[in-house]
C-alpha cells in the first residue's frame, strides 16, 4: 500500500491519534511496564544488547531500546498493559527514480518466501490468524510491515511469516509481473488481442493520481526537496513503472532489506525475550553487518524563492468550473530529528491554521477567494527536513498573486501581534486530553508516529516523552513571550527556501495522460521481436495457469477455530431515567479521567423535504455560534473545554426486519472531568440558542464541505458505488444514499454554487425545531465509576435545561414500531425498571427494485458495486452469509479481481443491515468485473470449497468480531442498535455453527439471479457498452 506522506497538517499528538489503551483496570495496569523496568543497560538477550530503559508515564509505557550485536539492527520495545500487541519492521528505502521500486518490492516480498513458498502468504494469513491489523506501507523514504494481534500463538505465527517475507522472499519473476507491471494480451488466451499494460501497482498508482490533492502534494514534495530521494515518486509514476526490471527489483532488495538497515518495533504486554529469541533465530543469525548506504543527505538551501506551475484533471464536481486553481506557499524547516524544534513548529503550525481563530483561516478561508485550504496544509514531518505549507484551493487563476500576498501579510501580522494566551492554552489542553484518550490501535499509532524521525536516526524515545517537551515549551514561552513570533520570523519571513506552487485543471489532462501511456506502450511493443511476442504470450498463459491453480497453503502456520474464545466478554452498564422520562445509559470504564457523552435524537417528526439538509445542519451546528458566543468564541470554548463536539446523522437498521430502521442524529463529545459542567453548558446553548445568522461564515462552511466531499471520491469510490447500488433495496438504503451517497455530494455542489444562500440558511432553524429537543432522545455516558455521580447530575441539568415541543408532533411516517432494547441480567439494565425504547420506522408498502447507475467521472479507473438484499442480523442465515462473503473474497474474488483483473482491491461483505455487497476498487475493468461477481456466485453455489477454507473464513470473521473496543465505545452496540450481549453471543454461536451445507444453501437461496433483488453501480470513465444498454441510468 502506497502511503504518500502528504496529509493535512496535524498536531503531533493528533498524529498519534492518541489513544492510551488499557484493557485492564488501573491497579493491574503496570505489570508489563514493571517487568520492562527490570532490564539493565548493557544486559545481553538473545544476541541483542539493552541500550536504554526509560519509563514514559504520560503514555503509561516503558521504552526499552536495544541493538543487535552482529548486524547493528535497531530495536525498540514499548511495554504497556495492552493485549493488542503490535510488531513492525521498517527499512529505509530511498529510490532515485520514479519506477516505484520500493512499492513494487513491498507487494512482491509478500508473494512467497523460502520457508513459505506458497503464493501470496500475506493474503492467506489474513484467513489463518486472528490479527487485528495486517498491512504494509511504502512511504517516501521507508517501507514498513506492521501487524497486531491479541493472541500470543498468533503473534509468533505472524512474526515468522513477516520475517521470512521481508528477509528471505522468493521474488519470482511471475510475481513481479503480477504485482508490478507486465505486457499482456487484453485477453491472455487470445494472441490476436492487443498487448496492454497490466499489474496491481500500475493500476493502483493510476488510481492514486486521479486524486488532484495527491497530484499537488506529490509535486510539492518533489519540487521543495529536489536534491535526492524526495524528488521522485516512491509509489511509482504510471509512466515510469514500465521501466522497472526484475533484476533492479532484486538488487534493491539486496541493498535495502538488510538487518543493518532495519528498525524493529514491538508494543504491548507480551514478553520481550520471546520476540528477541524468535527474531534472532529465524532471521538475524543468518546475517553479518553491512555498511548501509541509504542515508538521505540534507537538502541544499536555496538562495532565493522558487515558483512552479503544474496541471491536473478537471473536477466535474467543482462548485465553480472557472475556479479550480490551487496555490500554496511552502517553507523548508529544520531536520525532524531535532525533537523539541519539531514539537514547537508542529504546535506553531496548529496555531497558524487550525480553526476559525487562526490567522490563516481568517486571512485565507474567510477571504472568499477559495473553497478550502490547499492540500498538505500545515506542518509536514514525514521527510528528513520538515516543511510548512499554506494556501487555497478552488480559486480563480488570476487570484494566485493575491493569495501569495495574503500569506506574506499574515506572516508579518503574526510577527507583530503574536498569539492570544487562550489559544495557546486551548492547544495545550488538546494535547492533554489526547494523551488520556484511549484508542484500540495505539501500537499502530505509535509505530507510525516515530517512523520518520527514527528512520533518520532521531531518538524515538525522546519523541514519546511529551511531558518533557510540554514543560520545556511552557518554560520557553515564560522566559520569552515573543518565543513563537521569533520562530515565525526565522522560519517564514527570513527563509529563502520558499516554494510557490500553483495547479490548474487542463480539460485534456486525462487525454494527454492516456496519449503518453499509449506512446509508451507503442515504444515497448515496437521494440519486441516476434520471439519476444511469443514469449509474452506464453508468459501470460503461464501466469493465468498459476493464478487459476488450486493453492496449497499447508506450509503456513494457522490458528484453529478451537483457538477462538467461545464466549464474549460482558459489558456492564445501568440505565436510569433522567428529567422524568429520558433514558440514560451509564457504562463505567477505565477512561483515564475522560468523560464521554452522547445523545441520540430521533428524526421521525422531520418533514420529508428537510431530510436532504440534515447532514449540512449537523456539519455546521457546532460552528456558527450559540447563546452569547459568536462562532470564533464558540470554537475557542470547544477547544478549551472539550476534546471535540460532533454531530452526525445516523440510519440504524433493525435486527429483525429489513424494512424497519431508526433515523436520528448522534451528538458526541468528550472532556476532562474538571470540564464536564462547561461541556454540558455548551451543549445546552447549542440546543437552546444555536446561531443561524452568520451568512458569510455559513457560505465558507458550505464551500469547504462541498470541496471535501468532492476530494473524497477517489479514495472512497467503492463506498459511493455500494451506497448507490443498495439505494432501492431497503427503505433505509434510500435514506443512507440521501445522507451520505452521491446524492449528497451533488446536493452540496448545488448549494455551494448558489449566489443567494439565504433559502438554505432558513431551513436550519426549521430543522432545529424538530431535532433539538428532548422529545425522542436517549443519552449515554462512559466514564470511571468515581465520575458517575457528577456525570448523572450534569446530564440531569442538561436535560432539564433543553426544551420540549409545545405540542405533540406526529411522526411524518405513520408506521412507527416501539421496540424496547433487550438487556438481560448481565447488563443489569433494568435498574429502576428503566430501559431504552427505540422508535423505529417501518414501511409495509415498500417494494425493493433493481436499479443500475453509472456515474461518469473523469477517472482512468472504475469503482464497481453490486448489492443484494438478504436477511437481517437476527436471522440464522445472516451468520452463514457473513462467512460466505469472507470465503468468496479469499478463495475466488481476490484471484479474479486483483490478481487476474489487476484491480487494487475487491471482495464481498455483508452489512449488519443484511445487504450483501460485491465491490472492486481502482479497477481497470467494469462490465468484466460484474461478470466476475456472477462467476463468484456460481462458485459459491457449486460448493467447491473445503472444510479448511470454511475454518479460515471463520477465523477471519472472528478477528473482526473480536477486534478490541475502546473504553469510550463500550456499550455502544446496545445504546445505538439495541444489541444485548445475549444477542451477540447467540450470533457468535451461529457463526461457529456455519457448515458447508448452510453455505451452499444460502448461496442458492439469496445470491442467484432472480432469487433476491440486486442493485448495481459504477463510478468511472465513459463506457460505450453501458451507454448502449438502456437498462443503465447514466448520471
Amino acid at each position: 500500500m502506497w502511503r504518500f506522506s502528504g496529509r493535512p497538517g496535524l498536531c503531533a499528538v493528533q498524529r498519534l491519534s492518541c489513544g492510551v489503551h488499557h484493557k485492564v483496570w488501573r491497579e493491574k495496569s503496570d505489570q508489563a511496564c514493571q517487568r520492562a523496568l527490570k532490564y539493565k543497560v548493557g544486559e545481553k538477550i538473545h544476541g541483542f544488547t539493552v541500550n536504554q530503559v526509560t519509563p514514559v508515564p504520560e503514555l503509561f509505557l516503558t521504552a526499552v531500546k536495544l541493538s543487535h550485536d552482529n548486524t547493528g539492527a535497531r530495536y525498540l520495545h514499548l511495554a504497556r498493559e495492552d493485549k493488542n500487541n503490535l510488531f513492525s519492521v521498517q527499512f529505509r528505502t530511498t529510490p532515485m527514480d520514479s519506477t516505484g521500486v520500493p512499492h513494487v518490492l513491498e507487494h512482491t516480498v509478500l508473494c512467497g518466501s523460502q520457508k513459505y513458498p506458497c503464493r501470496d502468504p500475506f493474503f492467506k494469513m489474513l484467513n489463518r490468524s486472528l490479527s487485528t491489523f495486517m498491512n504494509a506501507f511504502t512511504a517516501s523514504d521507508y517501507t514498513m510491515y506492521p501487524f497486531s494481534t491479541q493472541n500470543p500463538k498468533d503473534f509468533q505465527n505472524l512474526l515468522s511469516v513477516y520475517l521470512d517475507a521481508t528477509f528471505f522472499p522468493c521474488l519470482r519473476e511471475l510475481d513481479f509481473w503480477q504485482e508490478g507491471w507486465r505486457l499482456e494480451h487484453e485477453n491472455p488466451s487470445d494472441p490476436q488481442t492487443p498487448l496492454i499494460f497490466k499489474g496491481v501497482v500500475f493500476n493502483e498508482m493510476k488510481g492514486a493520481f486521479t486524486d488532484n490533492e495527491r497530484i499537488f502534494s506529490q509535486h510539492l514534495q518533489n519540487k521543495l526537496l529536489p536534491d535526492h530521494t524526495y524528488s521522485v515518486v516512491s509509489g511509482g509514476d504510471p509512466l515510469c513503472i514500465p521501466e522497472l526490471t526484475w533484476e533492479q527489483l532484486k538488487q534493491f532488495h539486496a541493498t535495502h532489506y538488510h538487518p543493518s538497515n532495519a528498525r524493529f518495533f514491538t508494543y504491548g504486554s507480551f514478553q520481550l525475550e520471546q520476540h528477541l529469541k524468535q527474531i534472532q533465530e529465524e532471521a538475524l543469525s543468518k546475517f553479518q553487518k553491512m555498511e548501509e548506504s541509504t542515508a538521505v543527505p540534507a537538502q541544499q538551501h536555496w538562495d532565493k524563492p522558487r515558483e512552479f506551475h503544474i496541471t491536473c484533471g478537471p473536477d466535474s464536481l467543482a462548485t465553480d468550473a472557472s475556479k479550480q486553481t490551487t496555490v500554496s506557499v511552502s517553507f523548508l524547516l529544520p531536520d525532524i530529528t531535532d525533537t523539541f524544534e519539531a514539537f514547537t513548529l508542529n504546535l506553531l503550525s496548529s496555531l497558524l491554521i487550525a480553526g476559525p481563530n487562526s490567522p490563516f483561516y481568517k486571512a485565507l478561508i474567510e477571504s472568499g477567494l477559495g473553497t478550502d485550504f490547499s492540500p498538505d496544509v500545515g506542518y509536514n514531518g514525514y521527510t528528513r527536513e520538515a516543511y510548512f505549507s499554506v494556501g487555497l484551493q478552488g480559486i480563480g487563476e488570476n487570484d494566485v498573486k493575491t493569495v501569495r500576498e495574503l500569506v506574506d501579510r499574515t506572516i508579518e501580522e503574526v510577527i507583530e501581534k503574536g498569539f492570544e494566551d487562550d489559544r495557546i492554552e486551548a492547544l495545550l489542553h488538546k494535547i492533554e486530553i489526547q494523551m488520556k484518550h484511549q484508542s484500540t490501535s495505539f501500537g499502530l499509532a505509535l509505530t507510525s508516529y516515530i517512523a520518520s524521525c527514527w528512520n533518520h536516526d532521531g531518538d524515538p524515545v525522546e519523541l514519546l516523552q511529551m511531558g518533557n517537551q510540554l514543560t520545556k515549551f511552557r518554560q520557553c514561552l515564560k522566559e520569552n513571550p515573543k518565543f513563537l513570533q521569533e520562530k515565525v520570523e526565522q522560519y517564514f519571513k527570513n527563509n529563502q527556501h520558499k516554494l510557490t506552487l500553483s495547479m490548474k485543471p487542463d480539460d485534456k489532462y486525462y487525454e494527454k495522460q492516456t496519449q503518453m501511456e499509449t506512446e509508451k506502450l507503442e515504444q515497448k511493443v515496437n521494440s519486441l521481436s516476434q520471439a519476444d511476442k511469443q514469449q509474452i504470450y506464453q508468459k501470460g498463459l503461464e501466469l493465468r495457469t498459476q493464478q487459476s491453480k488450486p493453492q496449497d497453503a499447508s506450509c503456513l502456520p494457522a490458528l484453529k477455530v478451537s483457538d477462538i474464545e467461545p464466549t464474549m466478554p460482558v459489558t456492564k452498564f445501568d440505565i436510569a431515567l433522567a428529567a422524568g422520562d429520558i433514558p440514560v445509559q451509564y457504562c463505567p470504564q477505565p477512561t483515564n479521567g475522560v468523560v464521554y457523552f452522547r445523545a441520540f435524537s430521533s428524526l421521525n417528526t422531520l418533514p420529508e423535504e428537510l431530510r436532504p439538509y440534515v447532514p449540512l445542519f449537523c456539519n455546521v451546528l457546532t460552528k456558527l455560534g450559540c447563546g452569547i458566543l459568536d462562532y470564533r468564541e464558540q470554537a475557542q470554548q470547544i477547544e478549551l473545554k472539550t476534546g471535540g463536539m460532533t454531530v452526525s446523522p445516523h440510519v440504524l437498521p433493525d435486527d429483525s426486519q429489513l424494512d424497519t430502521y431508526e433515523q436520528g442524529v448522534l451528538f458526541s463529545s468528550l472532556c476532562l472531568e474538571r470540564n464536564l459542567p462547561d461541556m454540558m453548558h455548551l451543549w445546552s446553548e447549542i440546543f437552546n440558542n444555536p446561531c443561524f445568522e452568520e451568512e458569510e461564515h455559513f457560505k465558507v462552511l458550505v464551500k469547504m464541505t462541498a470541496q471535501e466531499l468532492s476530494n473524497g471520491i477517489p479514495d472512497s469510490g467503492h463506498l459511493y458505488a455500494s451506497l448507490r447500488a443498495s439505494k432501492t433495496l431497503t427503505p433505509a438504503g434510500d435514506l443512507q444514499e440521501t445522507f451520505g451517497g452521491m446524492d449528497q455530494v451533488r446536493l452540496m455542489k448545488r448549494i455551494a454554487e448558489m449566489t443567494d444562500i439565504k433559502p438554505i440558511l432558513r431551513k436550519l432553524p426549521r430543522i432545529k425545531k424538530y431535532l433539538l429537543n428532548c422529545d425522542n432522545m436517549r443519552c449515554s455516558v462512559n466514564a470511571t465509576s468515581q465520575q458517575m455521580p457528577q456525570a448523572e447530575k450534569e446530564v440531569e441539568n442538561f436535560l432539564r435545561n433543553i426544551g420540549r415541543s409545545k405540542k405533540e408532533r406526529k411522526p411524518i411516517r405513520p408506521h412507527i414500531v416501539e421496540k424496547p432494547t433487550q438487556s438481560g441480567p448481565s447488563g443489569s439494565a433494568h435498574v429502576n425498571g428503566s430501559q431504552i425504547v427505540r422508535k423505529l420506522i417501518t414501511d409495509p408498502t415498500f417494494k425493493p427494485c433493481q436499479m443500475k447507475t453509472h456515474f461518469v467521472l473523469p477517472f482512468p479507473v472504475n469503482y464497481v458495486g453490486e448489492c443484494v438484499r438478504t436477511v437481517p442480523y437476527a436471522d440464522p442465515d445472516h451468520a452463514s452469509l457473513k462467512i460466505l462473503a469472507r470465503l468468496m473474497t479469499a478463495k475466488f474474488l481476490h484471484t479474479e479481481i486483483r490478481e487476474k483483473g489487476g484491480a487494487y482491491g475487491g471482495g464481498a461483505k455483508l452489512s449488519h443491515s443484511g445487504i450483501f455487497t460485491l465491490y472492486s476498487y481502482r479497477d481497470p475493468n467494469s462490465i468484466e468485473t460484474l461478470q466476475s461477481f456472477g462467476k463468484a456466485v456460481d462458485w459459491a453455489k457449486s460448493g467447491k470449497f473445503t472444510q479448511q477454507d470454511i475454518d479460515e473464513a471463520k477465523l477471519s470473521v472472528f478477528s473482526a468480531v473480536d477486534s478490541p473496543v475502546a473504553p469510550s465505545d463500550k456499550g455502544m452496540d446496545h445504546f445505538l442498535y439495541g444489541l444485548s450481549d445475549e444477542m451477540k453471543q447467540a450470533y457468535r454461536e451461529q457463526l461457529f455453527a456455519v457448515s458447508h451445507d448452510k453455505l451452499t444453501s444460502v448461496s442458492h437461496k439469496y445470491l442467484g439471479i432472480g432469487k433476491s433483488t440486486h442493485g448495481l453501480a459504477i463510478l468511472g470513465p465513459e463506457n460505450s457498452k453501458i451507454a448502449k444498454d438502456p437498462s443503465w441510468i447514466i448520471r
